[in-house]
């Protein structure tokens, strides 16, 4: 699925309206240069589930958790780590569990170590504000949920 998004408020719905799609159990990755908007689709993300404070780029915290609507949230970003091997040393494997959703920036720095993505978001910029987002499944559980946001988003449009 392929769209386009004239603004960061744009990128933040399309994010929320991904969310209620969303389950326990689930690796997201997102992948985009720098400024692409990774970060402002996480954080529409997780208005969307219930989250009023402020979400910023876990760039040197590497993981900031989130506890929203009976859910755990992690927002990952690899773009610091030197050696996919450093999820282990860090603990990664607990982040990842049957109530929780891993939201991971910068997934082929952890390529290897980390698990493989239910859905894959690829956000690259256009020019001013505009953006282009790719979203994909790569399991049953992935493509279940991309059926099920495109038949809502065919009744939206």
């Amino acid at each position: 699925m392929r769209r386009d998004l004239d603004s960061p408020i744009a990128t933040e719905a399309f994010a929320g309206r991904l969310a209620a799609h969303l389950k326990a159990g689930l690796m997201i990755h997102l992948e985009g240069d720098l400024g692409a908007g990774k970060t402002t689709f996480c954080r529409g993300l997780l208005r969307a589930f219930g989250h009023e404070g402020a979400v910023k780029s876990p760039t040197f915290t590497v993981v900031e958790p989130y506890h929203v609507a009976g859910l755990e949230i992690y927002h990952c970003d690899l773009y610091r780590l030197t050696d996919p091997e450093e999820l282990d040393y860090m603990g990664f494997e607990d982040y990842v569990h049957d109530r929780s959703i891993c939201l991971v920036e910068w997934p082929l720095k952890g390529q290897g170590v980390l698990p493989p993505a239910d859905l894959v978001i690829s956000l690259s910029a256009g020019l001013g504000s505009a953006r282009e987002l790719k979203l994909g499944a790569t399991s049953e559980v992935g493509l279940a949920i991309l059926s099920a946001f495109q038949a809502a988003e065919g009744k939206v449009n």
